[in-house]
């Protein structure tokens, strides 16, 4: 079971979240400004951090801060009820993954979650082994006996993400917020472009395979 550190300064709020959380599956962990939230860090393991902007003592962008210096690839979620683009900027240059705005719809949140955590322990796998083809994160490269290639990120990470889960279909929104993030303006060309250097890159590699799901979207088959 995942575990989840809500970080909020407001009781209600707070309460109303890991009640979601719960409902959900997850393991909701509480915490009412950014230095409680350290102290709950530094004893228990959190999944993911759902860090509130506005809060005493120490707010989001001072937290999200501290957290990347000692948790470099805890997915965070940034909440808040300030919805200027700039707000949406420096939570990202602090190193949030993704950021709500207030009201918070319950069942965005939720979704946004689970991408989230999809998203991380895709990146903590590094590597996948598929006969003699070898996905290779840190690196991101594909290599199958003497062969050998460096992807660009958005096509590592496209071709990683499908490999993962072989058999799944995943729908073009998926692939586009998995990927691209929610807040990328790419659109489904972007996605149809790297599908398709992906087929012509591994053109004739025998262990897999990329497949349209007609109406659906896309997945990954493993050949051996």
């Amino acid at each position: 079971m995942f575990r989840i550190l809500v970080v909020e300064d407001d009781a209600n709020t707070r309460k109303l979240m890991c009640a979601v959380l719960r409902q959900s599956g997850f393991e909701p962990l509480q915490a009412g400004d950014g230095m409680q939230a350290l102290e709950v860090m530094d004893k228990e393991h959190i999944d993911l951090a759902i860090v509130d902007l506005m809060m005493p003592n120490m707010d989001g962008y001072d937290l999200t801060r501290e957290i990347r210096s000692v948790w470099e690839h805890m997915p965070i979620l940034m909440v808040t009820a300030k919805q200027e683009p700039k707000d949406k900027h420096e939570g990202f240059l602090v190193g949030t993954d993704d950021y709500m705005t207030k009201p918070v719809d319950e069942q965005e949140l939720v979704l946004r979650i689970k991408a989230l955590l999809r998203r991380s322990q895709i990146a903590s796998e590094r590597k996948i082994v598929i006969g003699d083809t070898v996905l290779d994160y840190d690196s991101m490269t594909v290599s199958r006996k003497t062969e050998a290639a460096a992807l660009p990120q958005k096509e590592f990470q496209l071709l990683f993400k499908l490999l993962s889960y072989p058999g799944t279909i995943f729908t073009r929104m998926q692939l586009m917020d998995e990927i691209w993030g929610f807040e990328s303006d790419a659109g489904d060309h972007t996605l149809n472009v790297h599908i398709n250097r992906l087929r012509e890159r591994f053109y004739g590699w025998s262990e897999f395979e990329i497949v349209t799901v007609r109406g659906l979207g896309y997945k990954a088959v493993k050949k051996v």
